[in-house]
This record gives C-alpha cells, sequence and structure tokens, in this order.
C-alpha cells in the first residue's frame, strides 16, 4: 500500500479518538451500493479488503482508512439524444418550440428515467491518521477526491477541525530562489520538472519535464520574472514527489532504500504487505511532513478547513 499523491491537512484541534471509539463512529456510514434512483453513494470499507471487518486499520498507531464512492454512469450522448427526440416530439405534436427552461426540465426527467438502468462504477480512496504528529494524509490526485473523503469524515465524527498546512514562507517563494540561486537545503535533490508561471498571470505557464533545472534556459525564465509553482524533488535518497504550491504532493515515489525494506518481508500474504508496506510508508513520511513545513520557515497559525 503504496500513496502516490498526497493531500495534506492539519487537525486544528487535538485528535483523540481510540481505534474503537473511531471505529463505532464509521460504522454509522458503511458502504453500500446506489440505490435505483440514486446517482452515487459513499461510505467506509475496510481498507484490508474483502474478508476483513475493521474499518480502521492501525499500524504503529497509525489509523488507515478506506472511503468507497459508487458513481452511475449516463454519457452525455444518450441523454442528448433521447433529449433531441423528446424535443422533436413535443414540437411536431404540439407545434410550438420547447423553451429553454423546459428542456432543462426534461433533461432532468430523462435522466431519472435512464438511473435505474445505468451502469455504475467504484473507486477507493485511501487516507490515514497520524495522531502523534496530528496529520490527516490522504491519497487523492485531485481536491474534490479529498473532499469527498473529508466530507464523509466530518459527517461520521461530526466535526472535522482541519486545515491545509499553512507556512511562514510563500512555498512559491522558496521554490523560486531554490532554482534561482541554484540551491536548495542539503536533503533535497531538485529533479528534472517544474512548472513556471509569470507573476499573477494563470495563462503564461511553462511546463519542464525531463530537462535539466539548473540550466540557462530556466535561468532565463527566473530573469524575466517567472516563479516556480511546481517542483520535482527527492528527499534523502528515499523518494520522489513533485510538489506543489499549495504543499500538494504528486507523484510519489518511493526509492530503492525503501523498495529493499518492502522486499525484505517475509511473507506472501497480501494482509501481511499490506501492513508492512503502511508500516513503512508512514513511518517515513512522519520524519519528512514535519521537514516540509521548515523547508518553508516553519508552520504558520492555522485555519479549519
Amino acid at each position: 500500500m503504496w500513496f502516490k499523491n498526497l493531500v495534506l491537512f492539519r487537525f486544528s484541534e487535538p485528535f483523540q479518538l481510540l481505534e474503537p471509539d473511531l471505529e463505532q463512529r464509521l460504522s454509522t456510514l458503511d458502504f453500500r451500493a446506489c440505490g435505483a434512483l440514486e446517482s452515487s453513494t459513499i461510505g467506509w470499507v475496510p481498507p484490508l479488503g474483502q474478508g476483513v471487518e475493521n474499518r480502521v486499520h492501525t499500524a504503529n498507531g497509525f489509523m488507515m482508512l478506506c472511503a468507497c464512492k459508487e458513481e452511475k454512469v449516463l454519457p452525455a450522448a444518450v441523454i442528448n439524444e433521447t433529449l433531441g427526440e423528446r424535443i422533436l416530439e413535443i414540437e411536431q405534436k404540439e407545434q410550438r418550440q420547447v423553451r429553454r427552461k423546459e428542456r432543462e426540465g426534461l433533461r432532468d426527467e430523462i435522466t431519472f428515467e435512464l438511473l435505474p438502468r445505468a451502469l455504475s462504477f467504484s473507486r477507493r480512496t485511501y487516507g490515514y491518521i497520524d495522531p502523534r504528529g496530528q496529520w490527516l494524509v490522504i491519497d487523492a490526485a485531485s481536491a474534490n477526491t479529498a473532499d469527498a473523503f473529508t466530507g464523509l469524515l466530518r459527517r461520521s465524527l461530526g466535526s472535522l477541525p482541519i486545515a491545509p498546512p499553512r507556512t511562514l514562507e510563500r512555498p512559491v517563494a522558496t521554490m523560486t530562489r531554490w532554482l534561482s540561486k541554484k540551491n536548495c537545503p542539503g536533503d533535497l535533490a531538485v529533479g528534472s520538472e517544474c512548472d513556471l508561471r509569470a507573476t499573477k498571470q494563470e495563462k503564461n505557464m511553462v511546463r519542464y519535464r525531463g530537462q535539466d533545472l539548473f540550466s540557462r534556459e530556466i535561468d532565463t525564465h527566473m530573469d524575466a520574472g517567472k516563479e516556480c509553482i511546481k517542483l520535482g524533488l527527492t528527499w534523502n535518497d528515499r523518494f520522489s514527489f513533485t510538489l506543489d504550491e499549495d504543499l500538494n504532493i504528486k507523484k510519489l515515489r518511493f526509492l530503492d532504500l525503501i523498495q529493499e525494506q518492502a522486499e525484505d518481508i517475509d511473507s506472501d500474504a497480501s494482509a501481511d504487505l499490506f501492513d508492512a508496506h503502511f508500516a513503512i510508508m508512514t513511518l517515513e513520511l512522519s520524519s519528512f511532513l514535519p521537514r516540509l513545513l521548515e523547508l518553508f520557515g516553519g508552520e504558520a497559525p492555522q485555519r479549519n478547513h
């Protein structure tokens, strides 16, 4: 169980629930499949998968959770085709034009009719709580996916006082300085990808992949006033990742030192491997996340999310 993308939150009030209490809270919102007229559902499932009942999987004090969301698929082309046929039928039969408001009503009506026959797919999102460090870490590639997870957790707990991590220095300013000065802290190595943006001009963006980021070409953009809003990095030769201006981590990849630890696990059982990988991953991240805040001047006061 290796996370690939990290959306990070800090608890602004101490998270103190023990595993049995958290398990009981999550049990109130177990996952269930969509009903005939539901377009989506979301709920908790055991992180270890089928054959396991626990909704909370704990290793070394870190608590893993898994949210499952099922959504029905109604292709827009199918709805539009049916809508066109319905509009044509009305216009021919009643000799009048179907106005915009009526069109929207017909679209809703058609969606309601087609839902029971729609195909569905499900997607799982994993996250873990670090009570010692007071972190909530979600493996999510988008803000919407992370929001669905935190929304479900908030409903389960009644409240969820969290906020994205905030630092005293702007990550953009610090990453820009690393590139322009061709120097970064000793436990970091600059990778080969970055996104550069002209100050306050969202559309004036340059993306580099597989590039020497200390080259003259990058210097030219720096001299023109561009800022670094995403940067590829490696930490202590242990894992590589890209970091953006909001401290979201993408393309997380654990390197040989960590993979060798994982290969030493003397078991082929999926549950044992899951548990061992989770323990290794959380141990690494528990060392890295405080350092991440330090790299940008330390943690700033939080605002609830």
